[in-house]
């Protein structure tokens, strides 16, 4: 199983340490792969004025990654980021997809919950200070909210995940990186309609799970997803 995963904290900064436990789990049975994307993790970073950090650019990379490595038939774990990253490869390579696991992974524009206004905000004045206003989002209590918001138990919590988050987060540079990713995100919106038609057409064997306090995107769309054979 090819692992394209994504978590939003409220970006994907250490993917692979969030499934630090589940990757050797699967590994026994599965080829696992789990890049970090440019800009996030251990994979190089950039600066965003000579790379850009767009979803259409980073599905390049993945997909530049799965010709690289001859994959043939794959299953892709998509979460946040990694959906529209994930929902853009399989259009591409609809055939090669055998499966979806799907995990808080918005395809509609209902998803865009409240969370998203300020974004939207952006995307429809991308003015400097609309731009500045979106700077709370990646500093070190946005960071920890997003993992302890919708918690019941939060001593279940490892904080240890937070804060290397925000190690990530903090390099110099980083900011102006998820601010144009911020902005990019509405080019995934157009898109929502054929990722819909990808569902319906091929209809993938899929794994739903959504997190059921969800604030970005509502727990309700996991019922909406079209056409899959899937396990809720």
């Amino acid at each position: 199983m090819s692992s394209m995963s994504s978590i939003w904290k409220p970006v994907p900064t250490m993917p692979r340490r969030s499934f630090r436990n589940l990757i050797p789990r699967l590994a026994g049975s599965f080829h696992v792969i789990a890049p970090d994307y440019p800009g996030f993790g251990q994979s190089s970073m950039p600066d965003h004025a000579s790379f850009a950090y767009t979803f259409e650019n980073l599905t390049n990379v993945v997909e530049a990654l799965v010709a690289q490595l001859g994959l043939g038939r794959f299953s892709l774990y998509v979460m946040d980021y990694g959906a529209p990253i994930g929902y853009r490869l399989a259009l591409r390579r609809p055939d090669q997809v055998q499966a979806l696991i799907v995990q808080n992974g918005n395809a509609y524009d209902e998803g865009l919950r409240e969370f998203w206004d300020p974004i939207k905000k952006y995307w429809a004045d991308p003015r400097p200070e609309n731009r500045a206003a979106l700077h709370s989002l990646v500093d070190a209590k946005s960071t920890r909210w997003q993992y302890e918001n919708g918690v019941t138990d939060r001593t279940r919590l490892d904080p240890t995940t937070w804060m290397l988050d925000q190690v990530g987060l903090d390099r110099a540079g980083n900011r102006e990186i998820q601010m144009d990713l911020f902005y990019d995100y509405r080019t995934n919106v157009p898109l929502y309609p054929q990722f819909q038609g990808f569902f319906r057409k091929y209809q993938p064997p899929t794994l739903i799970v959504w997190g059921k306090h969800d604030f970005t995107h509502g727990e309700e769309i996991a019922s909406r997803i079209e056409g899959l054979r899937r396990m809720l």
